[in-house]
């Protein structure tokens, strides 16, 4: 791994409800190197949204923490910039003046109106959306408003990428197409990216490293698997690759193997909590 750039700390979040506390996460620990790119994967409900708020800093950790060259995480920044799976563009704006939006946020005073300009147009051409760049969202395809979300994001100059599922509503072949764009945008810019999927095959093409959460509740990092393969990657290469194919076949087992295993181990520890409080009460 490179030097740190981002790291969390023992990070834990309780969340209120009528009947007390639900902790969500608990003890997660993970250090990502500049330039990594980083996938989050697990079983619906396992908390990688939640972590990805945490870094974003949209929640704040009830225990632990998030540093970011060697800041403390607390509250949302430039230099974390997300993608959404829902685009989250204005409709009544242009696919420019959405980009715009970010770009005048984070640059007032930094940029003249000409650099602002091509710095819009410079995002929008890394994501092959220069042609559209004055349609509104409502006149373009859902794959392309995700490219403009992206440019958005990108826009912000930001040192780490964060993205929520962010191909997850597209059609097989559109995902495909944003995939290997993604692959050129990080190659060519370095950002650190943190992506949750639910794709298996998706989190070994783009990653570094794949984190696998358990269920929750109390959430955490079950394993890390790094991901070798050499870059760039061609998918259609990667098919017959046994390098490939192992990731694969570790993420699965981990998914549907060792997951339930850790579900029995904490059902056996709450049934003998579960006994040991009764025989308190009865004794």
């Amino acid at each position: 791994m490179s030097q740190v750039h981002l790291e969390l700390t023992q990070v834990g979040i309780d969340f209120p409800t009528p009947k007390g506390p639900f902790n969500a996460l608990r003890d997660v620990n993970l250090k990502i190197g500049q330039g990594e790119f980083v996938s989050l994967i697990g079983h619906s409900g396992c908390g990688k949204s939640t972590v990805l708020n945490i870094v974003a800093g949209l929640y704040q950790a009830t225990s632990g923490g998030v540093v970011l060259n060697g800041r403390e995480v607390n509250s949302p920044g430039p230099e974390r910039a997300v993608v959404f799976q829902n685009h989250s563009l204005l409709p009544w704006l242009t696919v420019y003046d959405n980009v715009a939006l970010a770009v005048k946020q984070v640059f007032k005073g930094q940029k003249s109106r000409a650099e602002m300009r091509d710095w819009i147009e410079h995002n929008l051409a890394l994501v092959q959306m220069t042609h559209a760049m004055h349609k509104r969202p409502g006149e373009i395809s859902g794959g392309m408003k995700q490219r403009v979300g992206i440019a958005r994001a990108l826009a912000m100059e930001p040192q780490v990428l964060l993205m929520d599922e962010p191909f997850g509503a597209l059609d097989a072949l559109t995902r495909a197409h944003l995939q290997d764009s993604l692959m050129d945008i990080q190659a060519t810019l370095g950002n650190t990216v943190i992506m949750i999927t639910h794709d298996v095959d998706e989190a070994v093409l783009l990653s570094d490293r794949i984190v696998m959460m358990t269920n929750g509740p109390s959430a955490t990092i079950g394993e890390v698997l790094p991901v070798s393969l050499e870059r760039p990657r061609n998918r259609l290469d990667l098919v017959d690759s046994p390098e490939y194919n192992e990731c694969r076949s570790a993420v699965l087992r981990f998914l549907y193997e060792k997951q339930k295993k850790i579900e029995s181990i904490d059902a056996k520890r709450k049934a003998k909590k579960s006994w040991a409080q009764k025989l308190k009460i009865t004794g």
